[in-house]
Protein backbone atom coordinates (compact mmCIF):
# COMPACT_ATOMS: atom_id res chain seq x y z
CA UNK A 1 0.00 0.00 0.00
CA UNK A 2 2.89 2.38 0.70
CA UNK A 3 4.35 1.57 -2.72
CA UNK A 4 0.99 2.35 -4.29
CA UNK A 5 0.85 5.70 -2.48
CA UNK A 6 4.30 6.63 -3.78
CA UNK A 7 3.39 5.58 -7.31
CA UNK A 8 0.15 7.58 -7.38
CA UNK A 9 1.76 10.58 -5.66
CA UNK A 10 4.78 10.75 -7.97
CA UNK A 11 3.26 12.72 -10.88
CA UNK A 12 1.36 14.96 -8.46
CA UNK A 13 4.59 15.87 -6.68
CA UNK A 14 6.78 16.24 -9.76
CA UNK A 15 4.35 17.99 -12.14
CA UNK A 16 3.09 20.63 -9.72
CA UNK A 17 6.14 22.54 -8.51
CA UNK A 18 4.65 25.75 -9.96
CA UNK A 19 1.57 25.29 -7.77
CA UNK A 20 3.44 24.58 -4.52
CA UNK A 21 6.45 26.83 -5.23
CA UNK A 22 6.94 27.80 -1.58
CA UNK A 23 7.07 24.11 -0.67
CA UNK A 24 9.06 22.77 -3.60
CA UNK A 25 12.59 21.51 -3.15
CA UNK A 26 15.21 19.27 -4.69
CA UNK A 27 14.58 15.58 -4.08
CA UNK A 28 16.63 12.47 -4.79
CA UNK A 29 13.44 10.48 -5.19
CA UNK A 30 13.84 7.51 -2.86
CA UNK A 31 13.31 6.42 0.73
CA UNK A 32 15.72 4.30 2.72
CA UNK A 33 15.70 2.65 6.15
CA UNK A 34 17.67 0.14 8.17
CA UNK A 35 16.60 -2.36 10.82
CA UNK A 36 16.80 0.26 13.58
CA UNK A 37 14.01 2.27 11.99
CA UNK A 38 11.62 -0.38 13.32
CA UNK A 39 10.91 -0.52 17.06
CA UNK A 40 11.26 -3.43 19.47
CA UNK A 41 10.37 -6.83 18.10
CA UNK A 42 9.97 -5.39 14.59
CA UNK A 43 13.69 -4.58 14.56
CA UNK A 44 14.45 -8.30 14.62
CA UNK A 45 11.67 -9.02 12.13
CA UNK A 46 13.13 -6.48 9.70
CA UNK A 47 16.50 -8.15 10.09
CA UNK A 48 15.26 -11.72 9.60
CA UNK A 49 12.39 -11.30 7.14
CA UNK A 50 13.60 -8.30 5.11
CA UNK A 51 17.34 -8.95 5.41
CA UNK A 52 17.88 -5.47 6.83
CA UNK A 53 21.02 -4.72 8.77
CA UNK A 54 22.97 -1.69 10.01
CA UNK A 55 23.34 -0.21 6.54
CA UNK A 56 20.60 1.92 4.93
CA UNK A 57 18.53 0.02 2.37
CA UNK A 58 16.30 1.52 -0.33
CA UNK A 59 12.64 0.87 0.52
CA UNK A 60 10.89 2.97 -2.12
CA UNK A 61 11.69 4.76 -5.38
CA UNK A 62 9.50 7.61 -6.64
CA UNK A 63 8.36 6.94 -10.22
CA UNK A 64 9.71 9.52 -12.67
CA UNK A 65 12.33 10.80 -10.21
CA UNK A 66 16.07 11.06 -10.71
CA UNK A 67 16.54 7.93 -8.59
CA UNK A 68 14.21 5.95 -10.86
CA UNK A 69 15.92 7.26 -14.00
CA UNK A 70 19.34 6.35 -12.57
CA UNK A 71 18.23 2.76 -11.97
CA UNK A 72 18.17 2.72 -8.17
CA UNK A 73 16.18 -0.31 -7.00
CA UNK A 74 14.31 -1.26 -3.86
CA UNK A 75 16.68 -3.39 -1.79
CA UNK A 76 19.87 -1.58 -2.85
CA UNK A 77 22.16 -0.91 0.13
CA UNK A 78 23.58 2.61 0.31
CA UNK A 79 27.33 2.70 0.90
CA UNK A 80 28.50 6.19 -0.10
CA UNK A 81 26.99 9.49 -1.26
CA UNK A 82 28.96 12.36 -2.77
CA UNK A 83 32.14 10.34 -2.23
CA UNK A 84 31.61 10.01 1.54
CA UNK A 85 30.56 6.95 3.56
CA UNK A 86 26.93 6.97 4.63
CA UNK A 87 26.20 6.43 8.34
CA UNK A 88 25.11 3.06 9.67
CA UNK A 89 23.57 1.84 12.91
CA UNK A 90 20.87 3.20 15.20
CA UNK A 91 20.98 6.85 14.10
CA UNK A 92 21.60 6.20 10.43
CA UNK A 93 18.18 7.33 9.19
CA UNK A 94 18.33 10.82 10.71
CA UNK A 95 22.06 11.30 10.07
CA UNK A 96 21.82 10.16 6.45
CA UNK A 97 18.74 12.34 5.92
CA UNK A 98 20.66 15.46 6.89
CA UNK A 99 23.63 14.49 4.75
CA UNK A 100 21.55 13.65 1.65
CA UNK A 101 19.40 16.76 2.07
CA UNK A 102 22.50 18.95 1.91
CA UNK A 103 23.77 17.16 -1.20
CA UNK A 104 20.39 17.49 -2.96
CA UNK A 105 20.23 21.22 -2.18
CA UNK A 106 23.68 21.99 -3.52
CA UNK A 107 24.17 19.64 -6.45
CA UNK A 108 22.31 18.77 -9.64
CA UNK A 109 23.53 15.16 -9.58
CA UNK A 110 24.62 13.06 -6.60
CA UNK A 111 27.05 10.14 -6.94
CA UNK A 112 26.09 7.05 -4.96
CA UNK A 113 27.99 3.90 -4.18
CA UNK A 114 25.57 1.02 -3.63
CA UNK A 115 25.70 -2.68 -2.94
CA UNK A 116 23.43 -4.92 -5.01
CA UNK A 117 23.55 -8.72 -5.11
CA UNK A 118 26.75 -8.57 -3.04
CA UNK A 119 28.45 -6.44 -5.70
CA UNK A 120 29.34 -2.77 -5.50
CA UNK A 121 27.98 -0.40 -8.14
CA UNK A 122 28.21 3.35 -8.83
CA UNK A 123 25.15 5.40 -9.79
CA UNK A 124 24.71 9.09 -10.66
CA UNK A 125 21.30 10.23 -9.41
CA UNK A 126 19.94 13.47 -10.93
CA UNK A 127 18.19 15.77 -8.48
CA UNK A 128 14.45 16.16 -9.09
CA UNK A 129 12.51 19.35 -8.36
CA UNK A 130 9.21 18.40 -6.70
CA UNK A 131 6.65 19.41 -4.10
CA UNK A 132 8.19 18.48 -0.78
CA UNK A 133 5.18 16.84 0.87
CA UNK A 134 5.84 13.62 2.73
CA UNK A 135 3.55 10.75 1.74
CA UNK A 136 2.46 8.51 4.60
CA UNK A 137 0.33 5.40 5.02
CA UNK A 138 -2.06 5.56 7.97
CA UNK A 139 -2.27 2.32 9.94
CA UNK A 140 -6.00 2.58 10.67
CA UNK A 141 -9.32 1.48 9.20
CA UNK A 142 -11.14 4.83 9.46
CA UNK A 143 -11.83 6.25 6.00
CA UNK A 144 -9.83 9.45 6.14
CA UNK A 145 -6.88 11.44 4.92
CA UNK A 146 -4.82 13.99 6.86
CA UNK A 147 -2.67 16.96 5.79
CA UNK A 148 -0.65 18.86 8.41
CA UNK A 149 1.07 21.34 6.08
CA UNK A 150 4.10 19.15 5.42
CA UNK A 151 2.71 15.66 4.95
CA UNK A 152 -0.25 13.88 3.38
CA UNK A 153 -1.42 10.70 5.07
CA UNK A 154 -4.01 8.32 3.61
CA UNK A 155 -5.42 5.67 5.92
CA UNK A 156 -5.68 2.02 5.06
CA UNK A 157 -9.48 2.43 5.29
CA UNK A 158 -9.46 5.12 2.58
CA UNK A 159 -7.20 3.04 0.34
CA UNK A 160 -9.68 0.18 0.61
CA UNK A 161 -12.58 2.53 -0.20
CA UNK A 162 -11.22 4.04 -3.42
CA UNK A 163 -11.98 2.05 -6.55
CA UNK A 164 -8.89 2.90 -8.60
CA UNK A 165 -5.70 4.97 -8.68
CA UNK A 166 -7.51 8.02 -10.06
CA UNK A 167 -9.74 8.13 -6.97
CA UNK A 168 -6.72 7.69 -4.73
CA UNK A 169 -5.12 10.61 -6.59
CA UNK A 170 -8.22 12.75 -5.86
CA UNK A 171 -7.68 12.22 -2.13
CA UNK A 172 -3.93 12.82 -2.25
CA UNK A 173 -4.20 15.93 -4.44
CA UNK A 174 -6.76 17.41 -2.04
CA UNK A 175 -4.33 16.94 0.86
CA UNK A 176 -1.48 18.46 -1.15
CA UNK A 177 -3.67 21.45 -2.01
CA UNK A 178 -4.54 21.99 1.66
CA UNK A 179 -0.79 21.95 2.40
CA UNK A 180 0.06 24.34 -0.44
CA UNK A 181 -2.58 26.75 0.86
CA UNK A 182 -1.37 26.45 4.50
CA UNK A 183 -4.85 25.52 5.68
CA UNK A 184 -3.79 23.42 8.68
CA UNK A 185 -1.74 26.25 10.18
CA UNK A 186 -4.36 28.88 9.30
CA UNK A 187 -6.97 26.83 11.15
CA UNK A 188 -4.58 26.10 14.02
CA UNK A 189 -4.98 22.42 13.30
CA UNK A 190 -1.38 21.66 12.30
CA UNK A 191 -0.15 20.29 15.63
CA UNK A 192 -3.30 18.22 16.20
CA UNK A 193 -3.19 16.71 12.73
CA UNK A 194 0.58 16.23 13.00
CA UNK A 195 0.10 14.23 16.21
CA UNK A 196 -2.46 11.99 14.51
CA UNK A 197 -0.11 11.40 11.56
CA UNK A 198 2.79 10.52 13.88
CA UNK A 199 0.55 8.12 15.78
CA UNK A 200 -0.88 6.39 12.71
CA UNK A 201 2.59 5.94 11.19
CA UNK A 202 3.47 3.51 13.97
CA UNK A 203 3.11 -0.24 13.82
CA UNK A 204 0.78 -0.20 16.81
CA UNK A 205 -1.05 3.15 16.83
CA UNK A 206 -3.04 4.41 19.80
CA UNK A 207 -6.56 4.16 18.38
CA UNK A 208 -7.95 6.18 21.28
CA UNK A 209 -6.67 9.26 19.43
CA UNK A 210 -9.36 8.57 16.80
CA UNK A 211 -12.27 8.78 19.24
CA UNK A 212 -14.77 11.45 18.20
CA UNK A 213 -13.24 14.08 15.95
CA UNK A 214 -9.69 13.46 17.16
CA UNK A 215 -9.58 17.14 18.06
CA UNK A 216 -9.66 18.26 14.41
CA UNK A 217 -11.84 21.26 13.64
CA UNK A 218 -14.02 20.89 10.50
CA UNK A 219 -12.64 22.73 7.49
CA UNK A 220 -14.68 25.85 6.56
CA UNK A 221 -16.41 25.45 3.21
CA UNK A 222 -14.58 28.34 1.54
CA UNK A 223 -11.16 26.92 2.41
CA UNK A 224 -12.26 23.40 1.50
CA UNK A 225 -13.52 24.57 -1.88
CA UNK A 226 -10.27 26.48 -2.51
CA UNK A 227 -8.34 23.25 -1.92
CA UNK A 228 -10.71 21.39 -4.26
CA UNK A 229 -10.08 23.96 -6.98
CA UNK A 230 -6.31 23.79 -6.63
CA UNK A 231 -6.36 19.99 -6.43
CA UNK A 232 -8.15 19.78 -9.78
CA UNK A 233 -5.37 21.72 -11.47
CA UNK A 234 -2.82 19.46 -9.78
CA UNK A 235 -4.67 16.38 -11.03
CA UNK A 236 -4.94 17.72 -14.58
CA UNK A 237 -1.24 18.66 -14.70
CA UNK A 238 -0.33 15.19 -13.40
CA UNK A 239 -2.39 13.47 -16.10
CA UNK A 240 -5.20 12.10 -13.95
CA UNK A 241 -8.83 12.02 -15.10
CA UNK A 242 -10.96 14.76 -13.55
CA UNK A 243 -14.41 13.96 -14.98
CA UNK A 244 -15.38 11.77 -12.02
CA UNK A 245 -14.07 13.90 -9.14
CA UNK A 246 -17.45 15.18 -7.96
CA UNK A 247 -18.97 11.69 -8.27
CA UNK A 248 -16.27 10.30 -6.02
CA UNK A 249 -16.78 12.88 -3.26
CA UNK A 250 -20.56 12.41 -3.43
CA UNK A 251 -20.18 8.63 -3.12
CA UNK A 252 -17.85 9.06 -0.15
CA UNK A 253 -20.33 11.41 1.55
CA UNK A 254 -23.21 9.01 0.96
CA UNK A 255 -21.28 6.00 2.25
CA UNK A 256 -19.59 7.70 5.21
CA UNK A 257 -21.58 10.86 5.99
CA UNK A 258 -20.52 13.54 8.46
CA UNK A 259 -22.20 11.59 11.27
CA UNK A 260 -19.44 8.96 10.98
CA UNK A 261 -16.95 10.40 13.44
CA UNK A 262 -13.31 10.58 12.38
CA UNK A 263 -14.24 9.95 8.78
CA UNK A 264 -13.23 12.28 5.98
CA UNK A 265 -16.63 13.93 5.59
CA UNK A 266 -16.81 14.72 9.32
CA UNK A 267 -13.70 16.87 8.83
CA UNK A 268 -14.85 18.20 5.41
CA UNK A 269 -18.64 18.46 5.77
CA UNK A 270 -19.62 20.86 2.96
CA UNK A 271 -19.95 18.30 0.17
CA UNK A 272 -22.80 20.00 -1.72
CA UNK A 273 -21.00 23.36 -1.75
CA UNK A 274 -17.75 21.70 -2.79
CA UNK A 275 -19.35 19.75 -5.63
CA UNK A 276 -20.67 22.99 -7.16
CA UNK A 277 -17.14 24.45 -7.11
CA UNK A 278 -15.62 21.22 -8.46
CA UNK A 279 -18.00 21.06 -11.42
CA UNK A 280 -17.27 24.69 -12.30
CA UNK A 281 -13.48 24.23 -12.12
CA UNK A 282 -13.64 21.03 -14.18
CA UNK A 283 -15.47 23.00 -16.90
CA UNK A 284 -12.85 25.75 -16.69
CA UNK A 285 -9.99 23.26 -17.06
CA UNK A 286 -11.63 21.58 -20.04
CA UNK A 287 -12.11 24.95 -21.69
CA UNK A 288 -8.48 25.88 -21.11
CA UNK A 289 -7.32 22.53 -22.51
CA UNK A 290 -9.52 23.04 -25.57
Amino acid sequence: QQDRLYRVAAPLLIKNTDLCKNQARNLLGFTAKNRYFYPGEYNEAAHLALDMGDRMQVTGVLAGSGAAKAGLNVGDRLVTAGGKPLPTGQRAVSSAGAMLGSLARNQTTVAFGIERDEKEKQLSVPVTRACSFGIELGNADNVNSYADGQRVMVTRGMINFVEDDDELAYVMAKGMAHNALSHASNQRNASTIGSIIENLKSVRPDTSMLIGSGGIKPMPQELDAAADALSLYMLARAGYKIDDVSSFWKRLAQTYPATVLNGYVANHPSTAYRVGVIDRIVSDIKAKKA
